[in-house]
């Protein structure tokens, strides 16, 4: 098989370290939405059961046919919106399926008349790049920020991936992962005892649909997941050079999410963080093999969905501030990457910087987070200093 000639261990490690930060850096605001409905165990179980299935089927079975990597997760941001709003809404189980349901459907209307794809096809290259940067950088920066409560791990950690980047750059984040991981292990700072074996066990809920429900949970999930997820997520999918299928695969994480809702998949979209981990260098220099991190992945997210308490356990044994470095470190060349394309032109500069500072200030407006003000921001800046200029003035 194909796959298995193109697979290298910098991609497997890749699809780990994607899967690794990508669950344990919002997995527990999960929990709250679950909870904020009254969750019982059983069904927050069937809420990894149904995300896990549905990220990793949607990630693992395109990047096979396509031979490029798609990358789907859940809406964390959506997750925030849910719990906070069902915890002051006081809304039930029911309800939220329901309101699962309309945001899905919306989204499935969205990639069907590709109004969504025509728009980001109309945002300039250095936009789309100050975006992703913006989007990495917060990453690249809680790498050093955890050097404050664990500073011999961190300086570890930086020394390795440094001198594995000279002498073994392909390794280097395989490399930088082993040495932190025998660190925290010699130091007694994995928690093993979160691992528990069982399988988990889908639970269906009826769905309720009701006018409130729809317009504090439905729309303003829709809302944050389109602009806080979908919209960096192809910004990732345009600067990494990859010409997927927008529209057919919005259209399908829109139908997985209406098939697996009654069984708490709140919402499936295009991931930004974990997919610049897979369509990076780091994950193969060879940009046609990159695809087997996003398999690799998949796989593993369909294993969380499988064998739910044991991979949650499993996930959640490192300690934050190993996950915060490896990401950190493992984005280093992406950020470099998409903040040299972003300023590379003086035409489109000052906007693609206004595009990237406003993105990393983490602002939030009206519920939506600050990689949709950071487009508009840099779109406004552009179209005002480009309007009707002749190009020899714009350059």
């Amino acid at each position: 098989m194909q796959f298995f000639k193109d697979l290298s261990l910098s991609a497997a490690t890749a699809g780990f370290v994607a899967v690794l930060v990508g669950f344990t850096s919002s997995v527990a605001i999960v929990f709250q939405a679950a909870q904020a409905f009254g969750a019982t165990p059983a069904q927050i179980t069937s809420w990894m059961w149904a995300l896990g299935l549905g990220m990793g089927l949607c990630s693992l079975v395109p990047s096979l046919v396509l031979r490029m990597p798609v990358m789907i997760a859940w809406s964390t941001p959506g997750a925030a919106v849910l719990a906070t709003a069902g915890a002051a809404g006081g809304f039930s189980m029911g309800e939220a399926v329901g309101a699962f349901i309309l945001s899905a459907a919306l989204i499935t209307l969205v990639g069907a008349t590709r109004w969504f794809e025509r728009v980001m096809n109309r945002i300039p290259m250095e936009i789309a790049a100050a975006l992703l940067a913006g989007v990495l950088a917060k990453f690249g920066l809680q790498a050093f920020v955890a050097a404050q409560t664990a500073l011999p791990l961190v300086l570890l950690m930086l020394v390795v991936y440094l001198l594995a980047r000279r002498w073994a750059a392909r390794y280097a984040v395989v490399i930088t992962l082993a040495a932190g991981v025998a660190w925290v292990a010699s130091q007694g700072q994995m928690a093993w005892s979160a691992v528990h074996l069982e399988l988990a066990v889908p639970v269906f809920t009826a769905p309720q649909f009701s006018w409130a429900a729809a317009v504090s949970l439905g729309l303003p999930l829709f809302v944050v997941t389109m602009a806080s997820q979908n919209l960096p997520g192809v910004a990732v999918i345009r600067a990494s050079g990859y010409d997927l299928p927008v529209s057919r695969l919005l259209t399908l994480s829109g139908l997985a999410t209406l098939v697996l809702a009654p069984f708490g998949a709140f919402a499936l979209n295009f991931s930004a963080i974990t997919a610049a981990m897979c369509m990076g260098p780091e994950a193969h220099q060879d940009r046609s093999r990159r695809y087997t991190a996003a398999v690799c992945c998949g796989a593993l997210y369909v294993a969380i969905g499988l064998f739910g308490a044991v991979i949650t356990g499993l996930l959640t044994a490192f300690p934050a501030e190993l996950v915060a470095a490896i990401a950190g470190l493992a984005l280093l060349g992406t950020i470099g990457n998409g903040l040299a394309a972003a300023l590379r032109e003086d035409a489109h500069r000052e906007a693609a910087l206004i595009t990237f500072l406003v993105t990393l200030s983490g602002i939030s407006i009206a519920g939506v987070g600050s990689a949709f003000w950071g487009v508009v921001a840099g779109s406004v800046a552009l179209f005002v200093q480009q309007y009707r200029r002749s190009p020899a003035k714009s350059a």
